[in-house]
């Protein structure tokens, strides 16, 4: 069970090469979701996106090929994960991908910069959810989108006992957030087992 946690608690912020493994692991793992809530969006040309926590990067290669002359970046409090992402989107990295290492709390970009931003299985870890909300308020563009998209949605899923640091919200409880930081036309999407995607959008 310890090898199991130490493995499973590299979610937050992988380190090493238990750190490497779990990357390799979110870029699989995740694309179910991340394609099942992407395909609820209606992109367009042209658009500037954010991924916050983007972990190994797949979410990012996904995004540039929703459209043509999109730019797309990606944030990750994790040297690791910036490395990886990195790696994965070599070839239009700098071009149309860019990626830095930082923190949902203060996000290192201007005001009212993206069309859209996304939080992949990565909003269980973010300290201080309210703050930063704000932060991604800030940084979206006036009817610009936020998509958070999880499978973990009961506060007492055995994965918050396994996964150090991790609390896991209801969508009914992102919905909230979200009404409460500000965001209007928010909407919860469900598919079964557990998928959920909360949208909220910069009035």
């Amino acid at each position: 069970m310890g090898l199991l946690k130490s493995f499973f608690t590299n979610c937050a912020n992988p380190k090493g090469r238990m750190g490497r493994l779990m990357l390799r692991f979110m870029n699989f793992g995740h694309a179910p979701v991340t394609n099942w809530g992407l395909d609820l969006i209606s992109f367009k040309d042209g658009w500037t996106m954010l991924d916050i926590g983007c972990g190994g990067g797949a979410t990012l290669k996904r995004l540039y090929k929703k459209g043509a002359n999109v730019k797309v970046y990606g944030i990750d409090i994790s040297e690791e994960s910036v490395a990886k992402a990195r790696k994965v989107n070599a070839d239009l990295l700098d071009k149309q991908v860019f990626v830095c290492q930082g923190s949902a709390e203060k996000l290192p970009y201007e005001d009212g910069k993206f069309d859209l931003v996304t939080a992949v299985e990565t909003v269980y870890f973010w300290p201080n959810l309210p703050n930063c909300l704000q932060e991604v308020l800030r940084v979206l563009k006036q009817g610009g989108k936020f998509a958070i998209l999880v499978e973990v949605v009961e506060g007492d899923s055995i994965w918050t006992k396994v996964v150090e640091g991790m609390t896991a919200y209801s969508p009914e409880q992102l919905k909230k957030l979200l009404d409460d930081a500000g965001f209007v036309n928010t909407e919860i999407h469900c598919k079964k087992p557990s998928y959920a995607a909360i949208f909220g959008v910069k009035p």
